[in-house]
């Protein structure tokens, strides 16, 4: 049997060889949305079943069960027949939503690590293109009712063939999407990073034996099963139910229902989703890959303490998606699962939950990557462009204090890039960026703030589309919080401001120089009755323009007057920040 010492220096070195991974993949990449906003991730997964043995620390937590699915697929496929089996050096693609991923912007890497002639386990990333064909620049159509609107679908291929990138494969891929020729440098990037992954998991497994290291893997996804099952014994005995509302799928302007009937009996975890519902015309669909891990994620959020393992997933059981919104098939669209629907599931998780253990769960955070795409020519560079934005939101209250601002989605680590490197790469100008002053919902805590940003085209034609959320309802409040206040997206051609017909959902919609637009992101759930605020704290955000002093007392109804509490502790002194 290992002992803990090795156990804990493998396990590090395993979580390691991910973290190189994650960051060979940003340094070397071309694209602003992986290079600068991390939308990427690395993990390790096994030789036998896909399954998740280890994943970055600094990778899209959304992605830590989309690629075990995935590398599943590819090992089913293989044993089948329908995929060419490995040689040493090869490196697959592959993006299909339906074979264990997410939307066709997420491609995904994998190649098997070799060890005496035999396949050891598999390393996997996944990097967010900018562009993979389509009916929009960016791939995020709002109103797609194929998946063939939404890009190019590749299923598992070898795209470098012993270590020689396949080129025949790589122009048909060139030929069917936009800025194609931007595309070698991420291409290079994400099989740079599973080199140096290989490279450095060669190292440990010299280092330790590969018994060694095979039996520490074994022994960490027992240990994650356990320590899953002990934190699920802090939850009662019982029932709880939620649910979260998506705004429409992009075409019906209708809402979408995620139900959750949660039941935790024994040391398991019960996840029924039959009351959601049936599935959608336009691109809010969720593929089973992304619904699952959408559940494990959150389950991550709420108890970060698990190791991340397959052995964390074991007592999870996800049933009921079937004939629902949430198991898309092929040709129903999928391009807001990952980055929208996943975000509503976890937040039905976290409204059940937070029931159950209040001191675990925060109130909804914004639960939108604020997906922006625009696309056009630049005259004074003379060339196309596609150009991603993703924004950050306000996360919910907790039992410990108020939600932070302008955190990053629900789903993953990915940041805005930069405003400078938009503003260099792009023919934009950054007319504002600054807090949503005012969105966060009122609370004993209240939510933290989203981000309040306009951009205008400087020159050149573009086309705009936006695939977001909670336009219609913001981000629920937890035990007595108010809800975070919407998602709001205006377009302002000629001086004149045209809302979405969806709210956070629009396509292809014309810009010229000049023409700006402006994105408000939601503020995260207040948590706990405002009533029970302090009025020190009250007094506080109206003294740093968080809100005016009629939202507070509007807002706050129960406690002191926020001008006279204002001018009370202003009277004795500066307020603490």
């Amino acid at each position: 049997m290992i002992d803990p010492v090795t156990l804990a220096v493998i396990q590090a070195g395993l979580q390691q060889v991910c973290d190189e991974m994650d960051l060979t993949f940003s340094r070397a990449a071309f694209s602003p949305v992986i290079a600068e906003a991390d939308d990427r991730s690395d993990g390790i997964y096994s030789a036998t079943d896909g399954s998740l043995i280890a994943q970055g620390a600094k990778g899209l937590p959304v992605f830590v069960g989309v690629m075990q699915f995935s590398t599943r697929t590819i090992l089913e496929r293989i044993a089948a027949g329908v995929t060419a089996a490995p040689d040493e050096g090869d490196i697959y693609i592959v993006n299909d939503p339906y074979l264990g991923g997410t939307h066709l912007m997420d491609v995904r890497f994998a190649m098997p690590v070799w060890r005496g002639g035999r396949i050891f386990c598999w390393l996997s990333n996944t990097g967010h293109w900018p562009d993979t064909g389509g009916a929009v620049p960016g791939g995020f159509s709002a109103s797609a009712i194929s998946a063939e609107q939404e890009g190019l679908r590749i299923p598992p291929v070898k795209l470098f063939k012993k270590g020689v990138l396949d080129q025949e494969i790589y122009q048909i891929i060139c030929s069917n999407i936009r800025v194609s020729e931007q595309r070698i440098g991420d291409v290079k990037a994400q099989a740079s990073a599973l080199l140096v992954g290989a490279e450095r998991l060669s190292a440990l497994l010299d280092r330790y034996g590969d018994a060694t290291v095979t039996e520490a893997i074994s022994e960490m996804r027992r240990l994650a099963a356990r320590q899953m099952r002990a934190m699920i014994g802090l939850i009662p005995e019982g029932a709880y139910r939620s649910t979260a509302i998506v705004d429409s799928d992009g075409v019906v302007n209708e809402p979408l229902t995620i139900a959750l009937a949660l039941t935790k009996a024994g040391d398991g975890l019960r996840f029924d989703f039959s009351g959601s519902s049936k599935p959608c015309i336009g691109p809010m669909n969720s593929v089973r890959a992304t619904t699952l891990s959408a559940v494990y994620l959150a389950m991550r959020h709420i108890f970060p303490e698990v190791p991340i393992s397959a052995g964390a997933f074991e007592p999870l059981e996800v049933v009921g998606i079937e004939g629902t919104f949430l198991d898309a098939h092929y040709p129903r669209p999928v391009s807001g699962c990952a980055a929208e629907v996943s975000q509503r599931i976890a937040e039905a998780v976290f409204a059940a939950l937070v029931q159950a253990v209040p001191d675990h769960v925060t109130a909804a955070p914004a639960g939108t990557s604020g997906n922006f795409g625009l696309g056009g020519h630049d005259p004074e560079k003379g060339r196309d462009y596609v150009m991603y934005q993703i924004s950050g939101g306000g996360y919910g209250g907790f039992a410990g204090g108020d939600g932070i601002a302008n955190g990053c989605s629900t789903i993953g680590i990915s940041k805005a890039p930069p405003v400078e490197i938009m503003e260099q790469t792009y023919p934009v100008l950054y007319r504002r960026y600054a807090l949503h002053e005012g969105s966060g919902g009122a609370g004993e805590h209240r939510g933290g703030f989203g981000l309040d940003y306009e951009i205008e085209l400087l020159r050149g034609e573009a086309r705009a589309s936006f695939v977001m959320d909670h336009g219609r309802v913001g981000p629920q409040g937890a035990l007595g919080g108010k809800d975070g206040a919407v998602n709001r997206v205006e377009v302002i051609r000629d001086g004149v401001v045209m809302v979405p017909e969806h709210l956070s959902k629009a396509q292809d919609i014309e810009l010229k120089p000049g023409d700006r637009v402006r994105v408000r992101t939601p503020g995260g759930g207040g948590y706990g009755p405002p009533s029970r605020r302090d009025p020190a704290l009250v007094a506080q955000d109206v003294r740093l323009g968080r809100y005016t002093a009629e939202e507070a007392a509007r807002l706050w109804p129960g406690s002191a007057n926020p001008l006279g509490a204002l001018n009370e502790r202003v009277g004795a002194g500066p307020l603490s920040e």
